[in-house]
C-alpha cells in the first residue's frame, strides 16, 4: 500500500484555473494524489462537479474554497478547507466577494481602456464564464491581443502594484472569512504565508489575530517552497500551535514548475490539518 498524497490547494476553470474541476480530478489521479482539496478563488461553485468526479476516481475528496481578504490593510488568501458548501453565510459572503470583483474588473478594464486597449471587461467576462473574473482572465486577454507574451510581463507592464491597470481592491476583513469558513464547518488555513513578504514580527502579529478570530491551519508545504520558507513556516505552525497543510496550488498543465500532487512531505514535527477531517 503506498502512503497517502495529500494535495489541499489547487484551482478550476471556476477561478483562475484552465481545467475544469472533473479534468483536475482526472490529473489529480494521474498523479497519484489521494485526497484532493479544490479551492477555487472566493466561490464554492466547481465543488460539486468536483466532488463527483472524485467518487469515479475513488479520490477523497475535500471541499475547499480560497478567500481573499485585509488585515492591517494588506492582502491575504485563506483556504477553508472541509466547508459545507451550501452554508448561507458563506454564500452570502462569496456573492459579496463577487460584486467586488466584479467591480475591480469594471476598474481594470477602463483603465486598460486609456492606455489604448479596449474590450477587456467583455473578454474577462466571457472567459469567466459562471466562476469568479480573476486577474490571470486580463492577463491571457492581454496576451491574446499581442501586448504581452507572458503571464508574468502582464503583471510587470500594467497589472501589478503601481501599473497603468493596477486597482487597489477592498477586499473583505480577516474576520469575515474566517468567520464564514467557520459558518460552513470548515478549518481555516493561511495560504502560502511566504508570499506575502512579512517580516517575523508582523507575521507573528498577524498569526496572533488569525488564531484569535479561530484560525487553525497554516500552508507548511507548498510546489514553490523552498528548504528555508518551509523551516521558516515550522517554526511558526510549531510558536501557535498550528495545523500543517499542503498544497501546489496548481492552476494549470501549462506551469512546468508546480504538479498536482508534487510536493514535499509533509515534516514529521508538525500535526498535519487532516486530523481534523471529518467526513
Amino acid at each position: 500500500m503506498t502512503d497517502p498524497k495529500y494535495d489541499l490547494h489547487c484551482h478550476s476553470n471556476y477561478s483562475d484555473g484552465s481545467l475544469s474541476p472533473t479534468e483536475l480530478v482526472l490529473r489529480a489521479k494521474e498523479q497519484g494524489v489521494s485526497t484532493l482539496a479544490l479551492t477555487d478563488h472566493d466561490t464554492v461553485q466547481g465543488l460539486f462537479e468536483a466532488q463527483q468526479a472524485a467518487e469515479q476516481q475513488a479520490i477523497n475528496f475535500i471541499p475547499g474554497i480560497e478567500l481573499s481578504c485585509l488585515w492591517n490593510k494588506k492582502t491575504f488568501h485563506v483556504l477553508g478547507l472541509n466547508i459545507d458548501a451550501n452554508n448561507a453565510e458563506l454564500l452570502a459572503g462569496t456573492d459579496q466577494l463577487q460584486i467586488i470583483r466584479l467591480e475591480r474588473a469594471k476598474k481594470i478594464a477602463t483603465k486598460l481602456e486609456k492606455n489604448k486597449i479596449p474590450g477587456a471587461f467583455e473578454a474577462v467576462q466571457n472567459a469567466a464564464g459562471a466562476g469568479m473574473i480573476t486577474r490571470p482572465h486580463f492577463a491571457n486577454f492581454l496576451i491574446n491581443q499581442g501586448h504581452v507574451s507572458t503571464m508574468q510581463s502582464a503583471f510587470d507592464h500594467y497589472l501589478g502594484q503601481g501599473k497603468p491597470a493596477f486597482v487597489n481592491t477592498q477586499w473583505v476583513e480577516l474576520e469575515d472569512a474566517v468567520h464564514w469558513i467557520k459558518a460552513a464547518g470548515g478549518i481555516a488555513v493561511l495560504a502560502h504565508p511566504m508570499r506575502y513578504k512579512l517580516t517575523a514580527s508582523w507575521m507573528r502579529r498577524f498569526l496572533t489575530a488569525f488564531k484569535e478570530l479561530g484560525g487553525l491551519g497554516i500552508e507548511v508545504i507548498t510546489a514553490r517552497s523552498n528548504p528555508d520558507e518551509i523551516r521558516r513556516t515550522i517554526h511558526f505552525a510549531r510558536q501557535f500551535e498550528l495545523f500543517g497543510s499542503i498544497g501546489s496550488d496548481f492552476h494549470s498543465p501549462k506551469n512546468q514548475w508546480v504538479e498536482l500532487g508534487r510536493l514535499a512531505p509533509m515534516p514529521t514535527n508538525i500535526r498535519p490539518v487532516w486530523e481534523l477531517f471529518t467526513n
